[in-house]
């Protein structure tokens, strides 16, 4: 896509941070509150501009590394998004806590780098400074030097670590237990977790700071975690690559759905603004699913009722993104379209008929498109020509708009040029082709015993094309290898 407009970094980080609330189970405030009681706790410690900065920054992003891991906690404790919420907010009884302390670490840690490295990816991406990079990259560390990944103690972790994780508990444990609890837990973990100066501080001013904050407006005029480097602009598909990195066999889905809706878009001749809007709203439509535990999206079965509740609301939870990121509200809005049908036989709203914008109805047919047209746990890919039928009968039946199938369908299968698979080509010719052929597997969950059966390689030869990538793209995971590959365009194929 050549002509989509940029978006603030403020915007992306605020896209990113309600991502992550869902992923970690929390309410979608609780990144910007934390910001903001850590951006007090930084001005009253003392912490000079580029470090209050820092920690604001943070305090948005320190969860962008989560969907990376999702996977990893989904197979570890069951539920990826409520196990962490009961983490987060130290229940006795947590999944966790039964194991030993050697258990602990050798499942935590590797969930750990993989979270650390995405997030200080992702600061990158979006342009912010050294501090608030390397911040991020340490986010688990601990001042005694028992956190995670690499063990690091006291001076050795940027100052934001440890405001940001006080402030951080502050929000969830006052939330949960009370003042008097979260004032009790935080004095435990004071001078393991953090400095015992910091969390006295925060501690002494918490009575004061929360009710100060329980009474600001849901969206001040002047936002308060604003910084210069947020003020610049960025590209939406990074939101996209963040999303989709909860479920491995999601690589590239939302990129695909944007440009299979813009390639709709010039088709019907809607103009460069409709065209716009529709994109950027097709990379967001998948914010919701983040509140969705692994486990359900990867049933292949039919699922429960409770289940298929939780994947009604997906919608609701992107709309509620564009009520609380004014920057992206007319985006997230037709976003959260994205399931709704014009017979009204569609999800959150049950909407039909006129109640569905143009971009609304481009959206739908764009995400089922592609839907169709990618492998799922409980299926395998459509052909083109299967899912143009599916496609049509749905129109033929009222739930599609029949114009915007055939400009839809037209624009793959008549017109190659407009079909992302197509489109995209590296940015960089970084990695060999057989390099960026073994990333796509990998990207995609395949494994290397996987990857060298599927493309008739050694196991030992996968295994030194992966190094090799790894080296080039100067990360150590795979999650991390992802986003930037698809970044550089080497995923779109």
């Amino acid at each position: 896509m050549q002509d989509v407009s940029a978006i603030r970094v403020l915007d992306a980080a605020k896209a990113l941070a309600f991502i992550g609330d869902l992923s970690m189970g929390q309410p979608t405030d609780h990144s910007p509150r934390t910001g903001w009681l850590a951006a007090r706790l930084a001005a009253e410690a003392g912490l000079d501009d580029a470090q209050c900065d820092a920690v604001k920054e943070v305090s948005l992003l320190r969860w962008s590394g989560c969907t990376a891991n999702a996977a990893g906690f989904s197979d570890w404790l069951g539920d990826d998004v409520g196990a962490r919420a009961a983490m987060l907010a130290m229940r006795p009884n947590w999944s966790g806590r039964e194991e030993s302390p050697a258990q602990f670490g050798a499942a935590i840690t590797p969930l750990a780098q993989i979270h650390c490295e995405v997030s200080g990816e992702v600061a990158h991406m979006l342009g912010l400074a050294d501090t608030t990079q390397e911040a991020l990259r340490r986010i688990f560390e601990s001042w005694d030097g028992g956190g995670f990944p690499d063990q690091r103690a006291g001076r050795d972790v940027p100052a934001a670590v440890f405001i940001v994780a006080v402030a951080g508990d502050l929000e969830i444990l006052s939330r949960v237990y009370g003042l008097e609890g979260a004032q009790a837990l935080i004095a435990q973990k004071a001078g393991r977790q953090y400095p015992k100066e910091i969390a006295q501080l925060a501690c002494a001013r918490a009575a004061t700071w929360l009710k100060e904050l329980d009474a600001l407006p849901a969206q001040p005029h002047d936002d308060p975690l604003s910084t210069q480097a947020l003020q610049l602009v960025s590209r939406p598909e990074i939101v996209a690559d963040v999303i989709d990195l909860k479920l491995p066999w999601m690589t590239g889905y939302s990129r695909r759905v944007a440009e299979t809706a813009a390639a709709c878009c010039a088709r019907l001749g809607t103009g460069d603004e409709v065209r716009r809007t529709t994109y950027t709203a097709a990379l967001l439509h998948g914010m919701g699913r983040m509140a969705v535990p692994n486990t359900i999206w990867n049933t292949a079965g039919e699922l429960t009722r409770a289940a298929w509740e939780k994947v009604r609301l997906v919608p609701y939870w992107t709309a509620r993104a564009g009520q609380q990121i004014e920057g992206l509200a007319r985006e997230s809005e037709i976003a959260s379209f994205a399931y709704e049908r014009l017979d009204g036989s569609g999800y959150f709203r049950n909407s039909a008929g006129a109640a569905i914008g143009r971009e609304a109805r481009i959206l739908a047919v764009a995400a089922a498109w592609t839907a169709l047209r990618s492998d799922r746990p409980w299926r395998a890919a459509f052909s083109a020509e299967r899912a143009a039928a599916l496609l049509d009968e749905a129109a033929q039946t009222g739930r599609f708009d029949a114009e915007v199938v055939k400009a839809t369908v037209g624009a793959e299968l008549d017109e190659p040029a407009g079909s992302i698979d197509r489109a995209r080509s590296p940015k960089s010719g970084l990695l060999s082709p057989r390099e960026a052929e073994v990333l796509k597997h990998i990207s995609l969950g395949a494994s290397n015993k996987e990857v060298a059966r599927i493309l008739d390689l050694s196991p030992s030869t996968v295994r030194t094309h992966v190094e090799s990538v790894f080296r080039k793209l100067e990360c150590s995971t795979r999650a991390a290898a992802t986003l930037k590959a698809s970044a550089l365009g080497y995923l779109g194929a």
